[in-house]
């Protein structure tokens, strides 16, 4: 494979995992299995959540991706590639950053993670049923976030 279109392809899966996630959340985790993501909404502390067994269910296609493709680094494995990244950069941005799940990156700041971190926040107010990207927030988020001074 040649190395744009590897990283071309990893580009595209990584985005539209993010399409993923967001269904997945709105439909899946608020939906039938609800039972496992409410104690997500619920904020006490706790080290451990069921919520993180979601981590473990989004990373079975890209461990088996990977392993598929390994032998020759076709696009299986690129496509696990994307997958697994969009993982990573999920874990930084929502439990290291926005939860706090892991005490780093707290100082770090800018419009686009301050606009999707209210985003977010917003989302986890009782009956408040919007906002169910990870990476992306509404462009309202954006906008009011790039009209402020400084």
């Amino acid at each position: 494979m040649e190395w744009y279109f590897v990283i071309l392809l990893v580009a595209v899966v990584f985005v539209f995992m993010e399409f993923v996630a967001w269904f997945t959340h709105k439909y899946v985790m608020h939906g039938f299995l609800w039972v496992l993501h409410k104690d997500h909404h619920i904020r006490d502390g706790r080290k451990y959540e069921w919520n993180d067994l979601f981590a473990l269910f989004f990373s079975i296609p890209s461990i088996i991706l990977i392993y598929l493709g390994y032998s020759e680094f076709d696009y299986r494995f690129w496509i696990g590639v994307g997958i697994f990244s969009y993982g990573v950069a999920y874990f930084l941005f929502h439990d290291v950053y926005v939860h706090q799940r892991v005490k780093m990156l707290s100082g770090v700041s800018n419009r686009y993670l301050r606009a999707t971190v209210r985003a977010h926040r917003d989302h986890h107010k009782p009956r408040f049923y919007a906002n169910y990207g990870f990476l992306l927030a509404p462009v309202k988020y954006y906008i009011e976030e790039f009209r402020k001074k400084g």
